[in-house]
């Protein structure tokens, strides 16, 4: 069990890294994608939606609103 979990944990880092480059790019349709309505934790949340006002990035950041929190 401790593999599948180090994976789901290697994944998660590695969508909210994918996450953070596709807000700076202002790539809409792959954030979408990456967000895919999972819910996140609090803090990864107002990070991400800190880096989309960034760029006032209105499609984006309501993307990310809509998100709900773990």
């Amino acid at each position: 069990m401790g593999s599948n979990n180090t994976d789901q944990h290697k994944h998660s880092i590695a969508t909210f890294a994918a996450l953070k480059t596709a807000i700076a790019n202002d790539e809409e349709q792959l954030v979408k994608e990456l967000l895919a309505d999972e819910p996140m934790q609090e803090l990864e949340k107002s990070y991400l939606l800190d880096l989309a006002h960034l760029n006032n990035n209105r499609t984006i950041i309501k993307l990310l609103e809509d998100i709900p929190e773990k």
